[in-house]
């Protein structure tokens, strides 16, 4: 795919639209390991992008409308995001709801708090709030994560590298990876040696609504405000790259390494349609098909292993 684009497009191949690219890529992979985390117990967490969502715009409104400090927004970002994660687990696992019927219902109730939150208005500088001017700004904190590099790699992407080293570590070296997997592969035999699959379900989805507010969090460094919805675009690209990550290296389940190419080849398959003018809608159907894709990759090539 890179050769085919550099062909026709030569500037898709310099260095800038390479750090383009892993700078789009960045925010994917974070909100994308951690869908990876909710996918090792066995489940699937429909509501990061209602997190993103919520996240984007409670941080915004601190900073702009409210005039509170950048540290102030990052941690009530971060509160929102597990406000969403503590929800997901009192449907999953203390209601029993099964996990795509309990996240879907999240991401609706979510989305709705959000839009009910802020009134249907988008947080920006110098934005009108009850007829007068919103007093505050984002914090030098945000602009400095939104635009600033540190030996020529954008501060977003060493971000989204730092967060992949703690997932890989976590599910790769640790004895909570090991278990979360586990729980994933057979929750029943994991029970009956003695492991509290609960314990790990409620681990699985705080760090996945984690990571779902730390990537919000990038969204509104890189824009500089606060757009109603502009999460839901991740969900399909999250969901995309943990799922192309399945087929990397034959793993055959979730995994970060994998999640991490799998978001920097949807972002080079975004960014190059994005060269060829592609509209919206047309990649919005290229993103559809790589998710049946990768959804054959990932189910109907590994059973044919197995067998």
């Amino acid at each position: 795919m890179i050769v085919v684009f550099s062909i026709r497009q030569p500037y898709f191949g310099t260095f800038s639209n390479a750090m383009f690219i892993l700078r789009a890529s960045s925010i994917v992979a974070v909100v994308g390991l951690g869908c990876t985390i909710s996918m090792t117990v066995g489940g699937f967490d429909l509501a990061v992008g209602a997190t993103m969502s919520l996240t984007v715009m409670v941080a915004a409104s601190a900073m702009v409308i409210h005039n509170l400090s950048g540290p102030a927004a990052i941690l009530l970002g971060l509160g929102a995001g597990l406000g969403v994660g503590l929800l997901n687990v009192a449907m999953v696992v203390l209601a029993k709801i099964p996990d795509l019927v309990a996240t879907l219902a999240t991401l609706f109730l979510v989305n709705g708090m959000t839009l009910l939150g802020v009134g249907r208005q988008s947080a920006a500088e110098g934005m009108s709030v009850n007829g007068t001017t919103a007093p505050g700004t984002f914090s030098p904190i945000f602009k400095w994560l939104g635009s600033r590099t540190v030996a020529g790699i954008h501060t977003c992407v060493i971000v989204a590298g730092l967060v992949f080293l703690l997932v890989l570590t976590l599910l790769n070296f640790t004895r909570w990876g090991r278990i979360l997997y586990a729980v994933g592969g057979n929750p029943v035999a994991a029970r009956a040696v003695g492991i509290r699959v609960a314990h790990y379900k409620v681990l699985a989805y705080m760090l996945s609504d984690l990571l779902a507010a730390i990537a919000g969090l990038l969204l509104v460094a890189q824009s500089n405000r606060g757009d109603l919805s502009v999460g839901d675009a991740y969900l399909l690209q999250a969901v995309s790259s943990a799922l192309v990550g399945y087929a990397v290296l034959g793993a055959n389940k979730p995994n970060a390494f994998g999640t991490l190419i799998g978001a920097i080849f949807v972002a080079t398959l975004i960014n190059g349609l994005t060269m060829f003018n592609f509209p919206y809608y047309a990649q919005t159907f290229v993103q559809g098909v790589l998710l049946a894709v990768a959804l054959l990759m990932s189910y109907t090539l590994g059973t044919t292993r197995k067998r």
